[in-house]
């Protein structure tokens, strides 16, 4: 294996890679996804499953993804180049970038949503919203709004560009230096908010208390599934990212770090919501409209709820920030690597294409009914592309890293990497049987139902 021909940057140290990569797992799949999937889903039992679910499947998946990028220091394609001259595991890194890109394209549009909601909060646009009607108003006129749904896409995406831009010390490192520990301050305060408003003591119990009863197939795929998405897993986000960690770093301890900074955000989102919303009367099945819809009302009717609402739609905006920033990544990284670019003509190159095609996604929901048009725009590109990208490529994407980690590259090759700090993997044993075995086999499943029922997550 040749070294890359391009100078990469590397993280300064251990703390650099787990904020990145943390910040890369972070997003709204934590804050926004996770707490109205629970709320869909009985709340304790699927978060008892979850919890399981990230331990002995992302865990795993997340450990494999690092291995191959530190050993190789290259994006997903030039990783999968590096260690095996076959033409077709080079063709699942490439799948990687795609996914990245794909997601990128709608994840902006929902993005761009919380920075339309941090303005409105700015600017007393949700100041008496009290009723779930006049929310739901507010929220339709958002997203149906085409020169808001386009512009607040574009504005998230151009702030995804100058960081990743940057490089990786000089861009994503100090971004994420600031941006995840004010992010971790903001939810500490909103969950004392939360935790201490009367009655809060019923939605901490329905977030924690399992009701067995519950649990239905339906509800352990959704866990899995938010598992994976949670955690980037399945795009090379972390491939990528584990490709700049050095070698003399504890990568084993760095990565359970990474999962467990993302599991305890979306718990933390939990304990942020689920008490607001039994304190007011919500109904925590509120379905993806939770956060937007039905947390304005909420706000409104706390002490000082403006500034509560201000406060968490920064929240979710870094949240956000920090996520399209690997996303973009995956797809500059592979640029950089394998075509020789410069990172400044790749940022803005893939950021721009992108747009193009986040565009559709942003009309979808709606905004092409008030521009008077019809036929290709009236479909529902948002969702569309969240089942392609966000389900089955994923879950694609995941199985065969976890084949090639398993029965390709090989499990001693993997730990070798993984170890090459001198630092071992606690279980070591378990961790290899998990990525033969049990990994490849689950996500399959999770794949055949997706498949088989239309359900997606």
């Amino acid at each position: 294996m040749s070294a890359p021909s391009v100078d990469r940057g590397q993280w300064s140290g251990k703390l650099g890679f787990i904020l990145a990569a943390a910040g890369s797992a972070i997003g709204l799949g934590n804050i926004w996804r996770f707490p109205y999937t629970a709320g869909e889903n009985g709340g304790g039992a699927f978060v008892l499953i979850y919890l399981g679910f990230v331990a002995l499947i992302g865990v795993p998946v997340l450990l494999a993804e690092l291995a191959i990028g530190r050993k190789t220091q290259r994006n997903p394609v030039g990783a999968f180049k590096a260690l095996t001259e076959s033409k077709f595991w080079p063709m699942v890194g490439g799948l990687g970038v795609l996914t990245g890109f794909g997601i990128l394209a709608f994840y902006s549009v929902v993005a761009g949503w919380t920075l339309g909601y941090l303005y409105m909060s700015l600017t007393g646009g949700l100041a008496g919203v009290t009723e779930a009607g006049a929310s739901a108003a507010v929220f339709t006129n958002l997203v149906t709004d085409p020169v808001w749904a386009i512009v607040l896409a574009g504005a998230f995406l151009l702030l995804t560009i100058l960081v990743v831009r940057g490089g990786i010390s000089g861009g994503i490192e100090r971004a994420t230096k600031i941006l995840m520990p004010l992010l971790f301050v903001i939810m500490l305060i909103l969950v004392i908010r939360a935790m201490t408003l009367p009655g809060a003591g019923a939605g901490i119990s329905y977030l924690f208390k399992p009701d067995f009863s519950k649990i239905t197939t339906t509800v352990v795929m959704s866990a899995l599934g938010q598992a994976l998405f949670s955690l980037s897993l399945g795009m090379g986000a972390m491939i990528t990212y584990g490709s700049y960690l050095p070698e003399k770093e504890n990568m084993p301890f760095a990565g359970v770090s990474v999962a467990f900074f993302d599991t305890l955000i979306a718990i933390m989102a939990g304990l942020i919501i689920f008490p607001a919303l039994f304190a007011t009367g919500g109904d925590p099945s509120g379905g993806p409209g939770l956060v937007f819809v039905v947390l304005p009302t909420i706000f409104n009717a706390m002490p000082a709820g403006n500034f509560f609402a201000v406060a968490f739609y920064a929240l979710l905006a870094i949240a956000a920030l920090t996520s399209t920033i690997s996303l973009l990544e995956v797809v500059v990284s592979y640029f950089v690597d394998e075509r020789g670019w410069r990172r400044d003509k790749a940022a803005w190159t893939i950021g721009g294409l992108c747009f193009l095609l986040a565009v559709p996604s942003a009309l979808s929901q709606g905004a092409v009914a008030e521009l008077g048009t019809g036929g290709l725009f009236s479909w529902d590109f948002l969702t569309l592309n969240n089942n392609i990208w966000g389900n089955y490529s994923l879950s694609l994407g995941a199985i065969l890293i976890s084949v090639f980690v398993g029965w390709k590259w090989g499990i001693p090759s993997a730990l070798a990497s993984l170890e090459a700090s001198g630092d071992r993997l606690p279980a070591a044993g378990l961790w290899g049987f998990l990525i033969r075995y049990v990994c490849p086999v689950v996500i399959l499943i999770l794949l055949i139902f997706i498949v088989a029922t239309g359900t997606y997550f």
